[in-house]
């Protein structure tokens, strides 16, 4: 089996300081060791894998490199019992696509316990347009409602809502039954944040407060954080009393200015998300709430663009810009 030819987009240094990217053909041989081979249907594309395609080196140590961080489709082979070939099966987080080769090639090999099975009531397809976005996403609402957020307390911001975590979180919470308010830089993107379930949209001026106060007036139950920097800065002071705000991404940049007055005044509380080393059992769990639920298969096609590995390239340089509304799902099949 190890002679098994297969497509990849392959990362290379491309001896002038850059990185170059281009489809090329792979055998299973060059897969890294581990315990269950997969072939990839589909994959989708992530802000890390942004990063890990042009080259940063703290997402991605050593190339030529194929980048992926989510991947599903069926077992071809396993040397541990619980999974059988033919097994459909997610793949997502862990290492996957950062320092072992991703959901970009048609094969994966794999340690056991970064696979998991496929949740009932979801296809391979549906679950790679969810992929780490919508998990990342979810998993922020869970938190939300676990410290008990509820709707009756007010609204929701959702900053970086057309981005992939965004755009389902606003979904989820809509479908959960709270007033959202998403927050874009996109004007032209306001009907797409509505129909997903968003009561208002503000844009990023609305929500990056430059007065300097220490705590602002209280608008926000809960806040879905998915860029850092200035607007996660203005939202702590913007939540109101028991408030609750989730961080998980850091588009704007990694670091922000905040002081301890929300804190100690209002009794906010400030929770990271971290989808890539979330404990299977936890996964589990919010993939079955993905399936269920929170399954959102009457919206997938609007959320999502697909399209072939051929097409990889070009949207790996959108992402880094910001120039991606909603999830990219890669197919693999082809």
């Amino acid at each position: 089996m190890d002679d098994l030819k297969f497509r990849a987009l392959v990362v290379r240094e491309d001896g002038e300081g850059g990185y170059c990217r281009k489809v090329e053909e792979r055998t299973v041989a060059d897969l890294p060791a581990g315990e269950v081979l997969v072939r990839v249907e589909y994959s989708s594309l992530n802000y890390k894998d942004g990063l890990s395609a042009s080259g940063n080196r703290g997402v991605t140590r050593r190339y030529p490199h194929t980048p992926g961080i989510d991947a599903a489709g069926k077992v071809t082979a396993s040397s541990d019992a619980r999974f059988r070939p033919g097994d459909p099966v997610v793949v997502s987080c862990y290492g996957l696509g950062m320092n072992t080769a991703g959901g970009f090639g048609q094969y994966i090999r794999v340690p056991v316990g970064w696979v998991m099975p496929l949740p009932a009531g979801l296809t391979t397809r549906q679950s790679m347009i969810y992929g780490t976005g919508g998990f990342t996403a979810a998993h922020s609402v869970w938190k939300l409602i676990k410290q008990g957020v509820r709707p009756e307390q007010g609204k929701i911001l959702v900053t970086g809502a057309t981005g992939g975590v965004g755009s389902f979180s606003v979904a989820i919470l809509a479908r959960e039954g709270f007033q959202v308010t998403a927050v874009t830089g996109k004007e032209s993107a306001r009907q797409f944040l509505l129909d997903l379930g968003a009561t208002e949209v503000i844009s990023r001026d609305q929500a990056i407060d430059a007065s300097g106060r220490m705590v602002l007036k209280g608008r926000w139950a809960g806040v879905v954080d998915t860029v850092g920097g200035e607007m996660l800065a203005t939202a702590i002071k913007s939540t109101r009393y028991g408030g609750v705000l989730t961080c998980c991404g850091n588009v704007t940049g990694p670091e922000f200015n905040a002081n301890v007055f929300p804190f100690i005044l209002r009794g906010v509380a400030l929770l990271g998300v971290d989808s890539a080393e979330c404990p299977m059992a936890l996964r589990e769990q919010i993939w079955q709430r993905l399936a269920t639920d929170w399954n959102l298969v009457n919206n997938l096609d609007d959320i999502c663009t697909e399209i072939g590995l051929d097409d990889l390239s070009e949207a790996l340089g959108r992402i880094l810009k910001g120039g991606i509304k909603g999830r990219v799902l890669v197919n693999l099949q082809t």
